[in-house]
C-alpha cells in the first residue's frame, strides 16, 4: 500500500468513498438511512483550501482510504480534517498506515487537532487508543465549535469531540 496525493481524475471516487466511510459509522449507530452525514459541499470545502491537502491510500490500484489535512507553516499547528478507510476494509491496520505516512510527511507539526462525532466510538477508540491523541473538548448546544457555532442550535443530541495530539 502506498499514500499518494489524490489525482485529480479520481476526486469523485474519493469523496464518494469518504463519504460512504462517514455514512457507514453515522448509519451503524443510528440505523437513519434517510439522512447523509457529509455532504459533499463540506469535502469540497476542505479540497479547495489552499492549504488542505488530500492523499488517498492505493492498494492493487484502488483507493482503500484517505486524509486531507490542512497545514499551517506558520504555527506548525495542523488539522486532521478527515480521514477514511473504504466500507469492508476496516480493522486491518490502514487507518494506522495512513497515520503513520501523515506524520511522516509534516515532521514540524507541533500539534495536530481534528474532531469526530460523539456517537463513533470506532473513531473515539481509534484516535485515542491507537493514535494517542487526547480529548480535550466537547462541542455541542451548550458548548459550539467557535468555528461552526450554529452547528447545534437546538439539537441537544448532537455533539463533537475534539481531539489534539502533540508531537
Amino acid at each position: 500500500m502506498k499514500l499518494t496525493l489524490l489525482e485529480n481524475d479520481r476526486k469523485t471516487e474519493y469523496k464518494k468513498i469518504l463519504q460512504e466511510a462517514f455514512q457507514y459509522g453515522f448509519e451503524s449507530y443510528t440505523g437513519c438511512k434517510e439522512e447523509q452525514v457529509l455532504p459533499e459541499s463540506h469535502i469540497d470545502e476542505c479540497l479547495n483550501n489552499p492549504n488542505s491537502y488530500a492523499y488517498m491510500m492505493i492498494d492493487n490500484h484502488e483507493i482503500v482510504g484517505g486524509s486531507i489535512v490542512t497545514i499551517n507553516n506558520e504555527t506548525n499547528e495542523n488539522i486532521l480534517d478527515f480521514m477514511f478507510v473504504k466500507v469492508g476494509v476496516q480493522s486491518k491496520g490502514i487507518g494506522q498506515q495512513i497515520w503513520k505516512e501523515i506524520e511522516a510527511l509534516y515532521p514540524n507539526t507541533k500539534l495536530w487537532e481534528t474532531c469526530t462525532p460523539y456517537f463513533d466510538v470506532r473513531n473515539i477508540h481509534f484516535y485515542v487508543n491507537r493514535l494517542k491523541f487526547h480529548i480535550v473538548e466537547f462541542y455541542n448546544y451548550k458548548n459550539p465549535d467557535p468555528n461552526s457555532p450554529n452547528d447545534y442550535i437546538g439539537q441537544k443530541d448532537e455533539g463533537m469531540f475534539r481531539f489534539i495530539k502533540y508531537k
